[in-house]
């Protein structure tokens, strides 16, 4: 009997997954992860907590189910943490810029910070 070899988590991966569509995305997570969300909603102190990917599937649906674009900006990974900025942008004209830290365990996604901003529109 074979062993399984764990995923392979690098930029390439992740570019594809982040610029591509959710259930790429969401392929990058482990079933037990956990996804917090700060920005001006959620602030440091109160922030989005996502547990599993059920959860992280929504959000993840969510987003992507609006009209705009994703790019992977930079992305650092060492080991088991990876860093990565992305910038996304809405047709209206409206930026997101998104950079997130993440630990991973056998290739795949366990925890998440995500820090967010986004343009006012006033």
């Amino acid at each position: 009997m074979g062993t399984g070899a764990s995923p392979v988590f690098d930029a390439e991966t992740l570019r594809r997954a982040v610029e591509g569509n959710p259930n790429t995305l969401l392929s990058l997570y482990a079933d037990d992860a956990e996804l917090r969300v700060v920005d001006r909603d959620a602030q440091p102190s109160r922030p989005r907590l996502l547990h599993g990917r059920d959860e992280i599937s929504a959000l993840l649906d969510d987003v992507y189910s609006r009209d705009m674009t994703h790019r992977l900006e930079n992305c650092v990974i060492q080991g088991d943490h990876a860093a990565f900025s992305e910038s996304c942008e809405y047709a209206d004209g409206v930026r997101v810029l998104a950079e997130s830290m993440i630990t991973l365990r056998d290739g795949r996604i366990v925890e998440q910070t995500m820090i967010q901003a986004w343009d006012d529109k006033r």
